[in-house]
């Protein structure tokens, strides 16, 4: 069903948007935290344009990301609400319907990353068997976020246990540690500009980037992206989102 895939073991990567790839596909993607989707939406949009059945679930409140007192938040309440609204708006923005969008909130443990536990891997293996998804995006689990860790752990085993049939396309993200580069989405100056929207909606985000890195949350992403087509000298493009593909089953 992927022939086209089955080639990414070569030096050079795969671009996405040269592949030959089978249609409808049922996508799921597995945000750690609200905004991780937004990190990868010039693909996601590839796949939406095509008509393919888009998924995002995501896993945690992430409210470890707001700055106490942003916007009136103090609790954990208000912080999680704060960033499921702008997982909401920002995936109106992109125009995935409001019923593909499914926030887990999962668990945590005392430092606030989903615990390994019997209950979150049934969280997980009861949303994947209900979509039974072609392709499943999610950041790379060699990551130094715990969350990022922990949601590659639940999902690969909730793979292996279920022998599920599928392709997982791990994403690069400003913590990857280290990764393969398998596959590429290569997009240009107009897209990013979209792209850059899209990420200013997690407002609470962009905010702690300004007040801690002295640069925009969208500036973060796109600065990865830009860095990618660069190293991997992608002279026809300005900037790469980058994946390593794992096949199960």
């Amino acid at each position: 069903m992927f022939s086209s895939l089955q080639t990414a073991t070569k030096d050079v990567p795969l671009n996405l948007r040269q592949l030959s790839l089978p249609s409808p596909l049922t996508i799921v993607v597995l945000a750690p935290h609200p905004d991780d989707f937004d990190a990868i939406a010039a693909t996601l949009q590839f796949f939406h344009q095509r008509g393919d059945a888009l998924h995002l679930a995501v896993l945690t409140t992430g409210v470890s990301g707001v700055e106490d007192g942003y916007a009136g938040a103090h609790t954990d309440a208000d912080k999680a609400a704060l960033r499921e609204q702008e997982q909401t708006a920002s995936c109106a923005f992109f125009g995935l319907p409001v019923e593909r969008v499914s926030f887990l909130r999962l668990p945590p443990d005392e430092k606030g990353n989903p615990r390994l536990d019997t209950a979150n891997h049934e969280s997980i293996r009861d949303y994947l068997l209900q979509r039974k998804p072609d392709l499943v995006f999610m950041p790379h689990g060699n990551d130094s976020n715990v969350t990022h860790q922990r949601t590659y752990a639940l999902f690969r085993a909730v793979a292996l246990a279920e022998n599920l049939q599928l392709w997982a396309v791990l994403n690069q993200d400003a913590k990857t540690l280290a990764m393969r580069t398998d596959l590429v989405t290569t997009f240009d100056a107009a897209t990013a500009t979209w792209k850059a929207e899209m990420l200013r909606l997690h407002q609470s985000q962009h905010q702690r980037n300004l007040n801690t890195r002295g640069h925009g949350f969208d500036e973060r992403v796109l600065t990865i992206n830009r860095k990618s087509a660069l190293v991997l000298n992608l002279d026809d493009a300005e900037y790469a989102e980058c994946f390593e593909l794992e096949r199960f089953g």
